[in-house]
């Protein structure tokens, strides 16, 4: 690691850092987190101007840059020209801003793992906190007991913690997986035992939707880093969990009722359940009735309780945690693609969802080294374990769960990490030289060149002669100086 952090990595980390603020009963509206995202991407547009840089190739620009025109679409077909406006904001912010600047901010693997391991940080501090509440009966009320570990969120955004957590553990998986030669040699042990100790919070977060996402993701990146890494690594797991769970009885009551509930969704659903389907329901018949543009950006609410049937309650109970009894209203469907289905019709899930599917494909490509520029020399293991399971997990989880809530902002950088490591230009090994992209002055000229841009390609590292296997790689910023 880095003895100190660039400057230009400092807004992120802000936002890692706001989130961790208690959240205020009650409270709407942007968060200090959102504040610190937007003073992120006021920051690099900024160095853009002053360096007159062109960071984007064709290929960033439109895998970042269509959801724009669905999104601005379904924001004219709102009813309330304001809360159209607000919901364009709030969606360009997550999905297209904040992602393209963590892009622009990135420079190289040490850059992706002072995030990654921001991340882990945030996860252990939420861990930590949710932890204790399950122990002191401090937490958000579950079956009766103010024991679901919630974290700083509060029982109004109960998926909050377990985002963060699933995020670190997911980040922490990553990094304790990469190659020894890439690699400080203190982070695999640390980052093991991180992961190790992230378990325990998240299932104390009686999430189902974490619990599922995580388990696929971490499923894939151990097969991804190699068979046998994947059975070690599966052999200690399962006899952690006989001791935590079968040894000390850490929620082994509860926490078995809960998995086993997983398999009864179909068969005996609860409450939660079923007004998850009927909303999922909803959902559906606003896009029959609208099919090519939807209903409106946030206008799901208002069209709710003409499409949905008796079954569904008047909200969901929430109270512990600091917090007095309230029920909080169902104003989504709680699922991210029936959301934009039914408020942007075909054209926005179409935008939406193939931009995700290609940050998806080209992370992939690269982790496996077939993409077409080159094997990712220059982008280690680790990072795109962690940007692909980042990416997959918030995908995954997408299908019970959508945006909201002050952790909503997780989703953007998660967004920006999957963009550099997709995205992001790989070091050749060839020629000599620097060009500079936001924040470190005017890009250098090769022969009368145009500057170089970030997003696609390769760009040279420093120098031929240097061993491909470096414990840093070269900048992805650099250019071949001609003779």
């Amino acid at each position: 690691m880095r003895r100190h952090v660039p400057a230009r990595l400092l807004p992120a980390l802000a936002v890692l850092g706001l989130l961790a603020s208690p959240a205020s009963p009650g409270a709407e509206g942007a968060t200090p987190a959102d504040a610190a995202s937007g003073v992120l991407v006021v920051c690099v547009a900024l160095g853009l101007l002053r360096t007159r840089a062109r960071p984007l190739t064709a290929r960033a620009v439109l895998v970042l840059g269509v959801p724009v025109l669905a999104l601005a679409l379904a924001a004219l077909g709102a009813a309330d020209a304001a809360s159209g406006i607000a919901g364009l904001g709030r969606y360009l912010q997550i999905f297209v801003l904040v992602p393209a600047a963590l892009l622009l901010s990135l420079r190289d693997p040490r850059d992706f793992r002072v995030l990654a391991w921001g991340l882990v940080a945030l996860a252990l501090a939420e861990g930590g906190i949710g932890l204790a509440q399950y122990l002191t009966g401090t937490g958000a009320s579950y079956r009766g007991e103010d024991i679901r570990a919630v974290g700083t969120f509060g029982p109004a955004d109960i998926m909050g913690m377990a985002t963060v957590v699933a995020y670190g553990l997911v980040a922490a998986s990553g990094l304790a997986l990469a190659r020894t030669h890439e690699v400080p040699r203190l982070q695999r042990p640390l980052a093991a035992a991180c992961a190790a100790a992230l378990v325990v919070p998240l299932a104390l977060s009686f999430s189902r939707g974490a619990w599922i996402a995580t388990a696929a993701v971490l499923g894939l990146q151990l097969l991804a880093a190699g068979p046998r890494r994947a059975l070690k690594v599966l052999a200690a797991a399962s006899a952690a969990a006989v001791v935590l769970v079968g040894g000390l009885g850490i929620g082994s009551a509860m926490l078995h009722e809960r998995l086993s509930s997983i398999t009864k969704i179909t068969d005996a659903p609860d409450q939660s359940v079923t007004d998850r389907y009927t909303m999922w329901a909803a959902a559906t018949g606003m896009w029959r009735e609208h099919p090519v543009t939807g209903v409106g950006l946030k206008e799901f609410p208002a069209h709710r309780d003409s499409h949905a049937s008796l079954a569904l309650s008047a909200g969901s109970d929430t109270a512990g945690a600091g917090q007095d009894f309230r029920v909080q209203p169902l104003l989504s469907p709680h699922n991210m693609y029936l959301l934009v289905l039914s408020e942007q019709g075909l054209i926005g899930l179409t935008a939406l969802a193939g931009c995700w599917a290609a940050l998806l494909v080209t992370g992939v490509l690269r982790l496996t080294g077939t993409h077409r520029t080159r094997a990712p020399r220059g982008r280690p293991l680790d990072c795109g374990l962690v940007a692909c399971g980042l990416l997959l997990w918030q995908l995954v989880d997408f299908a019970y769960a959508d945006i909201g809530g002050p952790a909503t902002v997780l989703t953007a950088l998660a967004l920006g990490l999957a963009a550099w490591w997709g995205l992001g230009a790989l070091p050749s090994t060839h020629g000599t030289g620097t060009a500079r992209g936001y924040g470190g002055g005017a890009a250098r000229r090769s022969g009368g060149g145009a500057p170089q841009r970030y997003g696609d390609g390769a760009s040279p590292s420093p120098s031929c002669e240097a061993p491909a296997a470096a414990p840093y790689p070269a900048s992805p910023t650099t250019e071949r100086r001609t003779p």
